[in-house]
């Protein structure tokens, strides 16, 4: 872990200070832009002050992630796995965070945790139950929320519980240089696949197959026929489809799924901004295929988080696998950094650097 700089904390610990926070200003409908949300100087706290009895932990943040879901929190919608933000409150998202305070007997004034956390430089915590306390290591912390975080183990659980892959399949994933299907690839790779990747821009394309070792790879937007496109790439067809965007590219590759092919629907980008999602045409080839199509959470799966954070840091400190990483500075870039997520303008995983370390 790099080393925490304890000094400048512990000046703060006993003041009061003001506290900048990013909010939802209002429900929205369509693709999210920067002016749905503001900065503003939320209430004071005491930094030493946890209401007793409370079992909440008083941190300050230091990286937040943009990820796709926190998009459909930002809507009017109770029947998701996630109730919707509150306009005018803190959006909230995964970080990593330093205890400065506790009430907790799980945690201590010094620990680094992750898990959900506030959009702001400090937040009081009380839903503790999913944090998990960062050991000591020489892995940059804002992998956290990345690699080591709900993207990584979601490419992980995703992949070999929900993929089930054999040596020598044939695998196809989208927006494969963002958070979650950089890592797939890599992972299929090591375990004997043939892959292909397609992404939004020539240099994304080009990163794929020269950074992170898949087999081909081809820019979505310059295909005028994605079956096509898919043909080219697979001529034998599709063993697995690691899906994280839907729309038009998953009903492509429903054209050229093998038979007994699996698809892992991961997320649906394409589909997250639209008031009238649009639907699927291939459907039929479910049955015609035998193929086997799961949505999924990681969070069904973590009971293998251990397992997981042994492994993939173990492939990393050995070079075997790399990872992706778009850092913006500062709690003010929030809202760019998460509207640029819809357009495709991140390279890797996106993180917000709060404060420094």
């Amino acid at each position: 872990m790099e080393k925490i700089e304890e000094e400048a904390v512990d000046q703060l610990l006993g003041k009061t200070v003001e506290n900048k926070q990013i909010i939802l200003k209002g429900y929205i409908e369509g693709i999210p832009t920067e002016s749905d949300m503001e900065l503003i100087i939320g209430k004071k706290l005491n930094l030493e002050k946890v209401p007793k009895g409370s079992n909440g932990l008083l941190v300050k943040n230091f990286y937040l992630s943009c990820d796709p879901f926190m998009r459909g929190r930002m809507r009017d919608f109770t029947g998701s796995y996630l109730p919707p933000f509150i306009p005018g409150e803190v959006i909230e998202g995964f970080g990593v965070s330093k205890v400065l305070d506790s009430d907790n007997p799980d945690f201590k004034p010094g620990d680094i945790i992750s898990g959900f956390t506030g959009w702001e430089e400090y937040s009081l915590i009380y839903n503790t139950e999913q944090l998990r306390k960062i050991q000591a290591d020489d892995m940059p912390l804002s992998y956290h929320v990345g690699l080591l975080g709900m993207p990584g183990f979601t490419a992980y659980a995703g992949f070999y519980e929900v993929c089930t892959p054999k040596r020598g399949d044939y695998v196809f994933v989208s927006a494969a240089s963002g958070a979650v299907g950089q890592l797939v690839g890599q992972l299929a790779k090591l375990h004997g696949c043939y892959v292909v990747g397609c992404a939004g821009t020539k240099q994304k394309v080009d990163i794929l197959k020269s950074k992170l070792g898949f087999d081909g790879a081809f820019n979505y937007k310059e295909e005028a026929d994605l079956d096509k496109a898919l043909k080219r790439h697979f001529p034998e067809g599709i063993d697995i489809y690691f899906d994280n965007v839907g729309g038009s590219i998953l009903d492509a590759a429903l054209l050229n799924m093998r038979i007994h092919g699996r698809i892992a629907i991961c997320g649906m980008v394409s589909q997250q901004s639209l008031s009238n999602p649009q639907g699927i045409h291939n459907l039929f080839q479910l049955i015609n295929k035998r193929v086997k199509m799961q949505g999924f959470l990681q969070s069904d799966y973590l009971h293998l988080y251990p397992r997981f954070l042994e492994d993939v840091t173990s492939l990393y400190k050995q070079g075997t696998i790399t990872y992706l990483e778009d850092m913006n500075e500062g709690l003010e870039s929030g809202p760019s950094a998460f509207v640029g997520l819809f357009s495709g303008r991140n390279m890797g995983k996106q993180v917000i650097r709060v404060a420094h370390h």
